[in-house]
Formats: C-alpha cells, sequence, structure tokens
C-alpha cells in the first residue's frame, strides 16, 4: 500500500478555551476522498489548519505528503489547496485580480498565472464576471472564485470546507463532479468537511467523526453500517400492507432477521443479499404479488446520525 498522505499520531491542540483536539489518530491515503464530520466544535478547522502547519500541536505528530507540518509549514502549502468556508475575498479587486495575486504569490509566472485563472474561471462559469469587482458578488459567486483560488496551483491534496454552501443546484453538481474528478482520474487527495451528508456519501471513500475533539469513528461507511446494523434493510413493493399471513411466511425463513409491514408492502432485514431472493420466491410461491424488492443499504448519513445518537446518549448517562 503506498504511504499515506496524511498520517497523525497523537495529534493534539488546546486552548485556553478547552483541548480542540485531543490524540488523533487519522491516515488519508493518495487518491482518497475522506469526509471529516462533526458538529460545529469539533475539531475539523482545527484539524486543518494542524496540517497545513498554521497551527503548532501542543503534542503528537503529523506527517503530510511526507513533511512534517509543524517544521514544513511553507512547503506543505505550496502543495496543497485550502478552501475555507468564507471566501475571504479583497472586494475592491476584480475576480481576475483576486485570483492573479495568489497566483503570484503561489509562484506562478504572470502569462501562466493569467492561463490558468481564465481557464478555471471559465470552468466555473464565472468568465464574465472576471473583470468585475467582487464587492457585490453573490455567495455562490464568491463560492467560486475562492474554489479557483484553491485549485489554482493544481495541488495534490485538498482540504475543502462546506465546498457547495451557497451554490444553486447546477454549480453544485458541477463541483461535486469536478471533487470526484480530481479524486479518480487525477489521483488527488481531498478532505471535504461538510454538513451536507448526501453529497459526503456520493464523494467519500472513508469517513471520520469528530466530537468534542476526538475521534470517534474512522473507515469506510459501509464497514461502519455492519458493526452497527445486523443486516441488509430491503423494501418489498406489494399491492397492499403486508399482514399478519405475509409475515409469518418471512419471520420463519433462514437470513431474515425482522419482517414489518410497512404502507407500500414490507421492509425486511437480511443477512446478506442473496436471501432477497428466497424472499421474493416465498411470496410468488404463496401467491402474494411483489412488484419491487429494494435492497437500502445503510449510508453514511445514517452511519453518521446513529454514532451522532449514540455520542447523546453518552453524554446524559
Amino acid at each position: 500500500m503506498a504511504a499515506a498522505a496524511i498520517q497523525t499520531v497523537q495529534l493534539t491542540r488546546r486552548f485556553p478555551s478547552g483541548t480542540a483536539l485531543d490524540r488523533l489518530d487519522l491516515e488519508v491515503f493518495p487518491g482518497e476522498v475522506l469526509a471529516l464530520l462533526g458538529p460545529n466544535g469539533a475539531g475539523k478547522t482545527t484539524t486543518i489548519r494542524l496540517l497545513n502547519g498554521v497551527l503548532q500541536p501542543d503534542s503528537g505528530s503529523a506527517r503530510v505528503l511526507g513533511l512534517d507540518p509543524a517544521v514544513d509549514g511553507h512547503a506543505i502549502r505550496q502543495r496543497t489547496g485550502v478552501l475555507t468556508e468564507n471566501a475571504g475575498l479583497d472586494d475592491r479587486l476584480t475576480a481576475r485580480e483576486n485570483l492573479e495575486v495568489v497566483a503570484r504569490i503561489r509562484g506562478l509566472k504572470p502569462a501562466v498565472a493569467h492561463e490558468r485563472v481564465g481557464e478555471l474561471l471559465e470552468r466555473f462559469d464565472m468568465g464574465e464576471r472576471a473583470d468585475v469587482a467582487v464587492q457585490g458578488a453573490s455567495t455562490g459567486q464568491r463560492k467560486r472564485i475562492a474554489l479557483v483560488r484553491a485549485l489554482l496551483h493544481d495541488p495534490e491534496l485538498l482540504f475543502l470546507d462546506e465546498p457547495t454552501s451557497g451554490l444553486d443546484p447546477a454549480a453544485t453538481r458541477d463541483v461535486i463532479e469536478l471533487i470526484s474528478s480530481l479524486a479518480t482520474e487525477h489521483g488527488r487527495t481531498v478532505v471535504l468537511c461538510t454538513h451536507f451528508l448526501g453529497e459526503a456519501g456520493r464523494l467519500a471513500d472513508r469517513m471520520a467523526v469528530l466530537h468534542r475533539g476526538t475521534l470517534r469513528a474512522a473507515g469506510r461507511p459501509a464497514e461502519l453500517a455492519a458493526e452497527m446494523w445486523q443486516g441488509l434493510p430491503t423494501d418489498i413493493e406489494l399491492a397492499a400492507p403486508a399482514d399478519a399471513r405475509v409475515l409469518g411466511l418471512l419471520r420463519p425463513l433462514d437470513g431474515v432477521i425482522t419482517a414489518e409491514s410497512t404502507p407500500t408492502g414490507l421492509r425486511v432485514e437480511v443477512g446478506h443479499r442473496d436471501v432477497i431472493a428466497r424472499v421474493v420466491r416465498t411470496l410468488v410461491d404463496a401467491s402474494v404479488d411483489v412488484f419491487a424488492a429494494t435492497p437500502q443499504p445503510h449510508t453514511l448519513e445514517d452511519v453518521y446520525f446513529a454514532i451522532e445518537a449514540q455520542l447523546e446518549i453518552e453524554s446524559i448517562s
């Protein structure tokens, strides 16, 4: 396996108000999209700042692209792109001027910077506003400019904080497709912080959940779901809600964990996908019309809220 793009060992950062990050052990591999999740104040922003060498840890260590951010922060920032939730643009400048200033700081030659900025602004449908002052731009337009800024120097590693907030549906789709292509086609590593869990589920290979500075879960959503739930929920569409006779046919079947009536038929939880065919066959043999059988795997969103619910229980117990 390739060396980790990010590796932290017991990484800790404290502030006068309390511990923002507590002994974080985390790995992110090249070409992977990691959804770094948690409520406000969970430690996500502190983690990103530590990994980019903007903050120094109180204890523990990190390696980012083979470098130590506590020592090599500038070198790391030359190879990473960071999108913060606040765009932080200079309203007095145009979009192009904002970006070309950053490109020059990044070390791009003027001609290269001009071409790169123009290409990316067009890609994000901002070409017509390239030479218009940023003052008065909408939230979505500011977010697009900030995304261009994060991508200017073609970074190996991207930290994206709420990349689609404030965007319309079309722009959101474009950004999601871009993030996906950066990882799958261009081998870029992405750390995605978002409250839009559906988007995270579409993009993320793995998820990590922070709560009050502590890592509470990390792994592939399907693997975490398997640890939380026994089987695979499956919706069976019938002509009417399942009655006692129908439920009685299924509950004794080997591999059926639960069977419950729903307004459109029933939901069964099965030990593995092969059991679904047995369920359908049993119903059809009993002259029950089956219109559809649709597995409903637990999603990243399901896993996240289950973890949050468990944490809530722990906090009041």
